[in-house]
């Protein structure tokens, strides 16, 4: 049966019945994509939606313009959607659709086996690598914002506190504030060890007057495309 919906759509000879199967595919091919994405993962129920309409949507708009010109403008139109989002999406996110928007060309094109088969590839890898440690930094690098006055020279300053309660520190940015007063020296650092954090924070504290000091993971948008 699979075959013969293969040969009516590479043929152009679409019929209702064929046009319904390969919708509810590609129906149930988005709901995979949808549970996929949402395994140890943050996501908001308007995309999850979205991802689990999106196979049929496409799988639509290439059985009704079937034909090697039509089905080519097509596909430049709908993965030139993509670049058009209103937030910015992660690795995972653009991952994810663009596995949808496959599986609705697959079925769009008649080919339902095939496009399950790779499903079930691609969605066991996805389990797979989100299970294991894969691609996991082995230490985890800070964010620290130490504020000084302005009369301090901060030319390491801390170098000796670094030395002490970390592996790596680096300098990426200094900023003025409070009208030019204060200095804002962002460091990128990672610490020796979970439990000295605050030792290190008091010392720092000491060292600057007692003025703000932020240590905090770096906001990740290391994943963003």
């Amino acid at each position: 049966m699979l075959d013969s919906i293969t040969n009516i759509v590479s043929t152009g000879s679409i019929t209702l019945e064929s046009l319904l199967l390969c919708t509810l595919a590609s129906l149930a091919l988005g709901m995979g994509v949808a549970l996929i994405h949402m395994f140890r993962n943050i996501y908001s129920k308007n995309f999850i939606v979205t991802l689990a309409l999106l196979p049929a949507i496409v799988q639509v708009i290439i059985t009704m313009v079937n034909g090697n010109l039509g089905t080519g403008v097509a596909v430049m139109g709908a993965f030139s959607l993509v670049r058009f989002r209103s937030i910015p999406g992660g690795a995972r996110e653009i991952g994810s659709i663009f596995l949808a928007m496959a599986l609705g060309l697959a079925t769009g094109m008649g080919h339902i086996t095939i496009a399950f088969m790779f499903l079930a590839i691609i969605g066991a890898m996805t389990l797979l690598l989100n299970s294991v440690r894969f691609g996991e930094q082995k230490e985890t690098e800070k964010e620290l914002k130490i504020t000084i006055p302005e009369n301090l020279d901060y030319e390491g300053i801390f170098d000796d506190l670094f030395d002490k309660y970390t592996k790596g520190a680096e300098l990426v940015k200094v900023k003025t504030t409070n009208m030019g007063s204060l200095y804002e020296l962002h460091y990128r650092i990672i610490l020796k060890g979970s439990t000295i954090e605050k030792k290190f924070l008091d010392e720092l504290r000491c060292r600057n007057g007692n003025l703000n000091i932020v240590c905090g993971r770096i906001s990740s948008n290391h994943g963003e495309l």
